[in-house]
C-alpha cells in the first residue's frame, strides 16, 4: 500500500501522521495540529493589508468538488475561500483592476475542486480548469464573476512548478504571467495550514514580490477559520469570522 492510499488512522493527528510520512489521502484539520500551527505565527506584521473594500467572500460550493470528502479536507472549501481572499489582497497590492481581480479570485476559489486526494495528485489543476470551462456558469452565478481565459490558465498551471512547464505551458504563462503568479502566490501563502512547518511557503520560490503583511495575515486566516469550523461554524461563517477578525473594518 502506498502512502497516497493509506487509510485514516483514528485518534492520530495530522502532525503525528505527517512526521513518519503516514498521512492518508483524506486529511482533515484537528485541534492539536491547529494549536501547533497557531504557536508558529510568522514574525512581523508589516504594513497592514488595505483594499478600498473588504475582500469579497467567495466560498466554493461543496457540490463542485470531485469527491465529497475533499470539500471538508485541507484542500477543500476553506482552503479555496482563503486563497480567493488572499488573491484579492495581492491583486490590489499589484494594481490589478477590481473586476479582473474578482474573476481571478472566483476561479481561485475552485482551483482544487477536482482533486481526488490531499496528496500530490498530479494534473488536478488541468482537471479544475477543464471543469471551469464546462461549468463556468455555476461559478458566475454563485460567485459573481465568469472564469476568464487568464483565470482558467492560472488554475490549470497552479500545481506545476515554473521549472517543470512544457512548451505550451511556458507560452500560456507568458501570456498570462500575472494571473498565474498571483494564484501561485496566494495558494502558497495558505500552506501554513499544513501540519509541518518545513512544508510552509518558501517565498523565495515565488515570482511575485510578497508584501510583509501577507504571511502573518495568511496564518491568521488559517487559524481563525479552521478553529471556527472546529467549533461548529459553517464554511461561510468560518471565513467571514476570520476576515472580520484579521481585517477589522
Amino acid at each position: 500500500m502506498t502512502t497516497s492510499t493509506l487509510p485514516p488512522e483514528p485518534g492520530r493527528t495530522l502532525r503525528a501522521l505527517a512526521k513518519p510520512g503516514r498521512l492518508a489521502g483524506h486529511q482533515v484539520m484537528d485541534r492539536p495540529t491547529l494549536d501547533r500551527i497557531a504557536r508558529n505565527r510568522p514574525a512581523g506584521a508589516g504594513v497592514p493589508a488595505s483594499l478600498p473594500h473588504r475582500p469579497a467572500l467567495l466560498v466554493p460550493d461543496p457540490a463542485w468538488f470531485a469527491r465529497r470528502g475533499t470539500a471538508s479536507s485541507i484542500h477543500g472549501v476553506l482552503h479555496g475561500a482563503r486563497v480567493a481572499a488572499l488573491l484579492q489582497l495581492l491583486a490590489h497590492h499589484h494594481d490589478v483592476e477590481p473586476a479582473r481581480a474578482r474573476a481571478l479570485a472566483a476561479a481561485a476559489a475552485c482551483h482544487d475542486c477536482r482533486r481526488l486526494d490531499d496528496r500530490a495528485d498530479p494534473g488536478h489543476g488541468k482537471r479544475a480548469a477543464d471543469w471551469l470551462n464546462a461549468r463556468g456558469h455555476l461559478v458566475t452565478a454563485a460567485l459573481g464573476a465568469p472564469p476568464t481565459p487568464e483565470a482558467v490558465t492560472a488554475v490549470a498551471l497552479h500545481d506545476i512548478p515554473h521549472e517543470a512547464f512544457n512548451g505550451s505551458e511556458t507560452e500560456a504563462h507568458r501570456r498570462h504571467r500575472l494571473a498565474v503568479d498571483l494564484l501561485k502566490a496566494a495558494d502558497a501563502l495558505d500552506r501554513c495550514r499544513l501540519p509541518l512547518t518545513r512544508w510552509w511557503p518558501d517565498l523565495r520560490r515565488l515570482r511575485l514580490p510578497i508584501p510583509d503583511w501577507a504571511p502573518p495575515l495568511a496564518h491568521d486566516l488559517v487559524v481563525r477559520s479552521e478553529r471556527a469550523r472546529l467549533d461548529g461554524a459553517t464554511d461561510a461563517q468560518a471565513i467571514e469570522l476570520a476576515l472580520n477578525s484579521a481585517l477589522p473594518a
